[in-house]
């Protein structure tokens, strides 16, 4: 029961942050293989839930709360993300959602876009696959004391 939970720790750590399952995996002592498939794992799984029901939940919440406020539409964060999907597309957002984006928000840009959910499942699994394994090595390297001091405290 014990190694479960270190593996869900894991999951969901890079469900919300990618590196942070490589973190919290060698900081409980996982193997190599298991930080590494426990990490990929976690960022799928946050792709596939917002691809096929980010969408529809957010209308249902949407319905609940009534209309909301109007917010800008031409902030500064919101031209950087339309320049990167003119220039890059799904490719370039796949790329750098686990480096400088999260799994989350990757996917939520890619399906605001419009994109096909079995592209955007496909290129976030090979950008979690490559990511994941330079990440893992990284942080199995060089050990977690590495990481605390530039990631933000947890």
């Amino acid at each position: 029961m014990l190694e479960i939970s270190k593996y869900i720790s894991v999951i969901t750590g890079s469900m919300l942050k990618f590196i942070l399952g490589p973190v919290t995996g060698t900081s409980l002592g996982l193997s190599f293989l298991e930080i590494y498939f426990c990490t990929v794992f976690g960022m799928m799984a946050t792709v596939v839930g917002i691809t096929y029901f980010g969408t529809p939940l957010r209308n249902k919440i949407a319905k609940l709360i009534g209309k909301r406020k109007k917010r800008k539409v031409f902030t500064p964060r919101n031209r950087r993300i339309v320049k990167v999907w003119k220039q890059h597309g799904m490719k370039g957002v796949a790329f750098l959602t686990p480096l400088l984006l999260s799994p989350p928000f990757g996917t939520i840009i890619a399906v605001s876009f419009g994109e096909d959910k079995k592209k955007i499942i496909f290129y976030m699994f090979i950008s979690a696959v490559l990511w994941g394994l330079v990440f893992t090595a990284l942080v199995y390297t060089l050990g977690v004391k590495f990481f605390q001091e530039w990631l933000p405290s947890i």
